[in-house]
Parts: C-alpha cells; structure tokens; sequence
C-alpha cells in the first residue's frame, strides 16, 4: 500500500545525520591567522581546517535527465531553413 505524505516526512527526519556544531576554532582561515572577523559564531566564510590546505565547497553533483522521446512544441529553425526564408 502507498504511504501518505505525513509518513513519508516522517521517514525523512529519522534518516538525517545530524550536523555537528562548527566553531571558529575549526576553520581554515582562523588557523592560518587569516581571518580579520571577531564575531560570537562562525561566519558564512567559514572552511574546515584540513592538513591538504582549503578546498572548495561541496557542489551538487549534475545529474543528466533521461533524454525525451518526444520532439518538442517548438525548435529553432535550422541554418538551411533560415537561408531559404531569406533568399
């Protein structure tokens, strides 16, 4: 049997890892005395510490979608069909 919305939410929270809480003390730029902030938290700027040195955020990895079967409502005239058009 398909389960509701509500049972489907629920699965998702049980799931999560939780996030460990991150400090100033933890961040690259504040371990290279690079950092010229003093505020009570982490800022948005904030990297983790790695002996490799920084690296890049995390990106999204790009996931190509199935191509489609159909041909679409409306396409771009090829350079052949535009010639004709102004001839």
């Amino acid at each position: 049997m398909a389960k509701g919305v509500g049972e489907l939410a629920g699965s998702v929270k049980q799931r999560a890892p939780k996030a460990s809480k991150v400090s100033c003390e933890q961040c690259f730029f504040y371990c290279n005395t690079l950092c010229a902030l003093s505020l009570p938290e982490p800022c948005p700027t904030f990297r983790p510490d790695h002996p490799e040195g920084l690296r890049p955020p995390r990106q999204m990895r790009f996931v190509f979608r199935q191509e489609r079967r159909r041909q679409s409502a409306w396409a771009f005239p090829t350079a052949q069909e535009q010639a004709a058009l102004h001839a």
